[in-house]
């Protein structure tokens, strides 16, 4: 009889439960992307997962797929290296805002100039997690970290201007919009050419502790005030969430 494909076959089951902190939204993330790829039924022997350096890097390592865990910031070029090298495969990207954005911004500037076909998930917590909690690229104005003990005095990059330069697809979601996330990813997936997906999660412990937030709970509800859904736009607001086509 044939196994049936449900989101855990996706998973090292071996591997569990993970090593992230208690209320981390890496491990949201790493389920919605299980399941968006059971919903295609996406083939596990024809899948690569490639991830960078830090806390959502070690993602790669739960997925029962061929995966890379590469060089801080070089998840991207790693990607587009296997999918030129056999383009048949389905080429996935999971990692986080400091290694795509920092020290891997150049690369996300020419995948997407080149449009090549893989889809990035971008676990975006504006925060250095492993390493202590220093403030990274999408750190928000004022936002107090362990290098901006007075608050962060410089504006967060602005991912969406850069990926859709190029007309690439862009969504952006929250670990508290769980459907919606999923549709993002769903999407990606489906997309003929670079994809990203920007999907805003929590680290309580070495960033919304220092903020003022007493656990992760506090951190998804104030997801849920501050985004809204906009499914008919050609730009999302700072404080929206939606896919850009």
């Amino acid at each position: 009889m044939t196994k049936e494909l449900t989101y855990l076959n996706y998973l090292k089951q071996d591997r569990l439960p993970t090593q992230w902190c208690p209320g981390c939204g890496n491990g949201i993330i790493l389920k919605l992307a299980c399941q968006a790829m059971e919903k295609l039924k996406i083939v596990k022997k024809g899948t690569v997962m490639v991830s960078g350096i830090g806390c959502s890097g070690r993602s790669a390592g739960f997925f029962d797929l061929d995966s890379v865990h590469t060089a801080h910031g070089r998840a991207l070029p790693v990607a587009e290296g296997i999918k030129l090298a056999k383009e048949e495969l389905n080429v996935m990207v999971i990692s986080g805002d400091g290694d795509l954005f920092g020290i891997g911004g150049n690369h996300l500037l020419h995948a997407s100039r080149r449009d090549t076909d893989i889809t990035v998930i971008c676990i975006s917590n504006a925060i250095y997690g492993m390493t202590g909690g220093q403030c990274s690229p999408t750190t928000e104005v004022t936002s107090k970290t362990l290098t901006t003990p007075r608050g962060n005095v410089d504006s967060p990059i602005n991912v969406q201007a850069l990926v859709t330069a190029h007309n690439c697809f862009y969504a952006r979601s929250t670990t508290f919009h769980y459907n919606h996330a999923m549709k993002c990813i769903f999407e990606a997936l489906q997309h003929k050419g670079f994809s990203f997906v920007e999907i805003k999660s929590q680290c309580i412990t070495n960033d919304g502790r220092r903020r003022g937030f007493k656990n992760s709970y506090e951190m998804l509800m104030s997801y849920k005030e501050t985004y809204r859904i906009n499914n008919s736009t050609n730009k999302l607001e700072h404080n929206e969430i939606g896919i850009i086509r």
